[in-house]
């Protein structure tokens, strides 16, 4: 069972922003940018493109509105989507606020953020999503 698995299971404490039968979307909690968030699909499959052609579109159909809240809560040019797939074998995107294509940069230090700074993020987002 990957991490990723537990925390949808409630067996690892998330900042959930949303949730369906097949889907959940939370926080991460070492964000290249305030906002980032991860959208995971609730069934465990290690690549992005292994997924079914239906379940891969309803993923993104499914994050849709979670870009937009994005782009509404933070400063930002756009939300920028990104799969890397090499931290957890569990397919994943993220969704970035950006204002350049080096806020994408997945080799930059990610510092955990602090409880209070994730909470508030997770406020934001939720306040117009």
């Amino acid at each position: 069972m990957t991490i990723f698995s537990k925390i949808i299971a409630g067996e690892i404490p998330s900042y959930k922003i949303a949730e369906n039968e097949k889907f959940f979307a939370f926080l991460d909690i070492f964000p290249l940018r305030e906002g980032h968030v991860l959208v995971v699909p609730k069934t465990e499959t290690d690549k992005l493109f292994d997924l079914s052609d239906d379940y891969l579109s309803e993923m993104l159909v499914f994050a849709k509105p979670i870009a937009h809240a994005i782009e509404k809560a933070f400063h930002c040019n756009r939300c920028g989507i990104s799969v890397i797939g090499l931290e957890v074998p569990h397919a994943h995107m993220h969704l970035i606020p950006i204002n350049s294509s080096n806020d994408l940069n997945f080799t930059q230090h990610k510092p955990q953020a602090s409880a209070e700074r994730l909470k508030k993020a997770q406020e934001k987002i939720l306040a117009v999503l």
